[in-house]
């Protein structure tokens, strides 16, 4: 029985014509959501061409395991960072010294060179209502920030329920180089202030799901070497496995239907994503 059977998990899509790139996932998370240990989730991706991944860590547990994981195996880089959520959640439950504290150990792991990005970070308004609470992320968004341009790190942005904010700060601080809008949620007007910006936007299994046509319409528009795609693993899981854990392997499925809306060739929007990835975040791997 493979572990694909073992665990209950969505069966393996039919392999992509050439490689393709996993934006952004958690491993260390999918692992503990499904039980699909980290080296086989790997493997299982490769073999449907996904061969690529980037390991975002939104504390600093899952931030060290993502650098470590990048360290040892070449087809991972990491990012770090402490989430918008979190960073509320600890001073909120242990004061602003825990979270410095926080941040001071993910400030010393963004140099690293397997580092690519630091993120997750940004604003969550979704579930952080509370004005304190919204002030704390605003602060540590804004010193993700400051690294990201130090360092030369793609910044890769959470952004929920707050994109006027996420613009507000951005402009305000001085955006860096290269900007990743992780899972993309904004519609078609706020994709061209992203684009307008010279944002890379990536779009995650969401865009397969009936009632997501405002972001459908905001693909629609956005450039062609601004397209990235991703799992954010282990949600947001893509059709036809939806309302199942999410893993990268699945991403075949999020692919596929992408370069059937924009009307390209499958193997050729392959290669436009790992592109756009190179372009985004620079390159790696064995053949990079």
């Amino acid at each position: 029985m493979s572990v694909i059977d073992e665990l209950g998990l969505p069966p393996l899509p039919e392999p992509l014509p050439r490689p393709i790139i996993d934006n952004h996932t958690h491993l260390a998370s999918t692992h503990g959501y499904s039980g699909l240990p980290v080296a086989e989730a790997l493997e299982l991706a490769a073999s449907v061409g996904v061969t690529r991944v980037i390991e975002v860590g939104c504390d600093v547990a899952d931030a060290r395991f993502a650098v470590d994981l990048a360290g040892r195996d070449p087809r991972v880089r990491a990012a770090v960072a402490i989430h918008p959520n979190d960073a509320a959640r600890l001073v909120a439950s242990a004061g602003e010294a825990a979270l410095e504290e926080a941040l001071a150990v993910i400030e010393g792991l963004v140099p690293s060179e397997v580092v690519v990005a630091v993120g997750e970070t940004g604003l969550d308004y979704f579930r952080t209502r509370d004005a304190a609470g919204q002030a704390v992320q605003e602060m540590s968004f804004r010193r993700h920030i400051e690294w990201a341009k130090r360092h030369g790190r793609t910044l890769m942005i959470h952004d929920r329920d707050a994109h006027a904010d996420i613009l507000r700060v951005l402009d305000d601080a001085g955006v860096p180089e290269r900007v990743v809008m992780h899972c993309f949620s904004g519609d078609v007007d706020f994709a061209r202030q992203c684009v307008e910006r010279g944002f890379w936007l990536s779009y995650p299994g969401v865009v397969t799901f009936g009632s997501a046509g405002s972001l459908r319409e905001a693909l629609a528009v956005t450039p062609r070497d601004r397209i990235l795609i991703e799992t954010d693993a282990p949600y947001l899981t893509p059709k036809p496995c939806r309302g199942k854990a999410n893993a990268p392997y699945l991403l075949p499925h999020t692919a596929r239907f992408v370069a059937a809306e924009l009307g390209v060739d499958v193997g050729e929007f392959c290669d436009l994503v790992v592109a756009n990835t190179f372009a985004a975040y620079g390159k790696w791997g064995h053949d990079a």
